[in-house]
């Protein structure tokens, strides 16, 4: 009976290990991809004319000023550990007043554009930064293993952001573009699915088909950018 507590001890340990370092790996490439997501919406939105993140503060890197108990901790926390193939998280929206833009429906899409396209960037830039640190020396390897697998976090979290938040369903960023490029009758349409947005989007969650219609693209996306850094 004691043996048996030990083995159920001793696998405890070592799930809350797996646990610790899971999190310990995500959270700063999490953290990085929310907060520049979101402060490159309101970045966009300042220099076409709309000044309102800047004027709340919210123009600034200080993960305090984005976070979101549910969608920045609770949600990504809850996925590692019950074992998701990718993660997903929010931050607080950035405030945006599309009236205050200079030309609203057209600068509406770059604005939207502007976190999809940060996360590609950050996908890539970390691709970079995975490739050099594998090809660090042996003697490194307490700095490259850990940097290593930020990298490749990195990489699958900014995919996840980019392709997510480009699916045309307001109150997604491609949903805020579908409604830019669309004629007026048809974009009025669309717009009046934003306050079921995220309900739909759930559904499609609970029921499958949006990890089956995205996920292969994620994991395909993610999966070439990280073997294109890793060597043979």
């Amino acid at each position: 009976m004691g043996e048996i507590r030990t083995d159920l001890c001793l696998s405890a340990c070592m799930n809350i290990d797996a646990i610790i370092q899971g999190i310990s790996t995500w959270a700063l490439p999490v953290l990085f991809a929310i907060v520049l997501h979101e402060v490159a919406h309101g970045w966009v939105a300042d220099k076409l004319g709309d000044n309102t993140a800047r004027f709340m503060g919210r123009l600034t890197l200080n993960p305090i000023k984005h976070i979101d108990p549910i969608g920045t901790v609770l949600i990504p926390v809850l996925l590692l550990v019950v074992g998701s193939p990718f993660l997903f998280g929010y931050a607080k929206p950035v405030p945006i007043n599309f009236r205050k833009l200079r030309n609203p429906k057209r600068d509406m899409i770059w604005v939207a554009l502007a976190g999809p396209v940060t996360n590609l960037l950050l996908a890539l830039i970390s691709t970079l930064v995975l490739a050099v640190t594998v090809n660090m020396p042996g003697s490194m390897e307490w700095v490259s293993q850990p940097l290593a697998l930020m990298c490749q976090a990195s990489i699958i979290i900014n995919v996840v952001l980019c392709i997510f938040n480009l699916l045309p369903l307001p109150p997604l960023d491609g949903g805020r573009v579908a409604v830019g490029l669309l004629p007026g009758p048809m974009a009025y349409q669309l717009s009046r699915l934003e306050p079921f947005g995220f309900l739909i989007i759930i559904l499609l969650l609970v029921s499958g088909v949006l990890q089956s219609v995205i996920g292969p693209l994620i994991m395909g996306s993610a999966g070439a950018l990280i073997n294109l850094a890793l060597p043979g």
